[in-house]
């Protein structure tokens, strides 16, 4: 125990309060074989996941890290660059998976997932991007992630879906004010993937829905048989529940934006259940379910689950009510960066025991000031507002918990620690 937690204990101790020593700026304990970890990492600029699961494999789902020349991305509308802005989103990602990652393998990511093409999931290319040494692609987001940490295998969309991404071309405006464009952030990250391919041997792979264990553990999976990852969606493409067949609720060639495209996983340790979808939606713009939506879609094939990030930061068009009343999550993670990021609707369906009965929690990575006044007293629903939420799962599945990581720190001390919940 350091001095501190030493100091408050025996404060505490003096004042006739109970306290637990761990919950208190502590370090979080290290990962064992068995566990699942699951670190949903705030830098205010996106989207990233590490999950290391139970042999040790590792996997990054996103890496958010919108252009620092917009004025929203400076403004008080947005979340700040934390813990602060002496490195890159990119480059505090990578911080923070050096600082947790097992100390018993060599720090890298056997898998690496683009849940879709946005800024805040995968990068966005601008003036001020600095060009690799080697390689002809430049630093932002996944790219600056793999430029300083091995990927063994990449994985996304495609990029065949809804046309061949590789034959649009780049928008010929570009200053300071205007980002060169989601397609030249592709072709920057195609040009890394190349490279990457060529001189470290990265390999990469199109997200198929319906797949088992595309994503597998990659050393001990027989000490593990009752951990699997299954591919629930990409491009609208869906899963039926039967073998690897799937349908999809998109015509060719149509084109309804990035966020329906999300790749959706759902992952299964003994009694747990998780899942995460990118950016789908279920709520159509008249503000009533879209029964033709992705989440509407894969709800049933879902079915409930323990733990859940909200889809597309809990943005107003998601967390319908169907999805909520089967996927019915004892512990709601809600990964975002915005002061619109939950709308207050999204916070009421999710809440509901008229939707599902029990206890849920909710963890945010943010909660800016703006939408405080406009939650008010829902706020006391959140059982916490702001940091790096850790979701530890242990061996075998039985239970779990939740660590909040001081996300103003670069040590990441312990905030708060909540649980054990028991697997459904």
């Amino acid at each position: 125990m350091n001095f501190f937690n030493f100091s408050f204990v025996l404060l505490s101790f003096l004042l006739g309060t109970t306290v637990c020593a761990q919950q208190f700026f502590s370090e979080l304990p290290p990962w064992q074989e068995g566990m699942l970890d699951i670190h949903h990492i705030n830098t205010g600029r996106g989207d990233a996941a590490y999950f290391i699961l139970p042999d040790g494999t590792t996997l990054l789902v996103d890496a958010g890290d919108m252009s620092e020349t917009h004025e929203r991305t400076l403004s008080a509308r947005n979340a700040k660059l934390m813990p602060n802005n002496s490195k890159s989103a990119p480059e505090w990602i990578v911080d923070y998976i050096h600082q947790f990652a097992s100390k018993n393998k060599t720090p890298q990511l056997d898998y690496a997932l683009l849940t879709h093409y946005h800024d805040d999931h995968f990068g966005e290319m601008d003036l001020n991007r600095k060009k690799a040494e080697n390689g002809n692609y430049y630093l932002t987001g996944i790219t600056e992630v793999g430029h300083h940490l091995p990927i063994k295998t990449m994985l996304d969309r495609g990029d065949s879906y809804p046309v061949d991404l590789k034959k649009v071309k780049i928008q010929s405006k570009i200053d300071k004010n205007d980002a060169y464009g989601t397609i030249a952030t592709l072709k920057n990250y195609w040009n890394f993937i190349n490279f990457q391919a060529k001189t470290n041997g990265l390999q990469y792979e199109v997200f198929e829905a319906g797949q088992l264990n595309q994503i597998a553990l990659k050393t001990k999976q027989k000490d593990f048989p009752d951990f699997n990852i299954r591919n629930i969606a990409v491009n609208g493409e869906i899963w039926t529940g039967e073998k690897n067949r799937t349908f999809s609720i998109f015509k060719e060639g149509e084109y309804p934006g990035e966020n329906p495209l999300s790749t959706c996983l759902k992952i299964s340790y003994g009694d747990f259940d998780y899942f995460t979808g990118g950016d789908i939606s279920g709520i159509n713009a008249f503000g009533g379910i879209n029964i033709h939506s992705v989440e509407s879609n894969i709800a049933p094939i879902i079915g409930a689950v323990d733990v859940a990030t909200l889809n597309h930061h809990g943005n107003r068009d998601s967390q319908n009510t169907f999805y909520v009343r089967t996927l019915r999550p004892r512990v709601w993670i809600q990964q975002n960066w915005s002061s619109d990021h939950p709308g207050e609707e999204v916070l009421r369906r999710i809440t509901s025991k008229e939707l599902y009965p029990g206890e849920r929690d909710i963890f945010s990575t943010v909660l800016l000031q703006a939408n405080k006044d406009v939650i008010g007293g829902r706020l006391d629903q959140y059982k916490s507002h702001n940091g790096h939420i850790v979701l530890r799962v242990e061996k075998g599945g039985a239970s779990y918990k939740i660590f909040i990581l001081n996300d103003t720190s670069e040590k990441r001390e312990v905030l708060s620690e909540h649980g054990p919940y028991e697997s459904k």
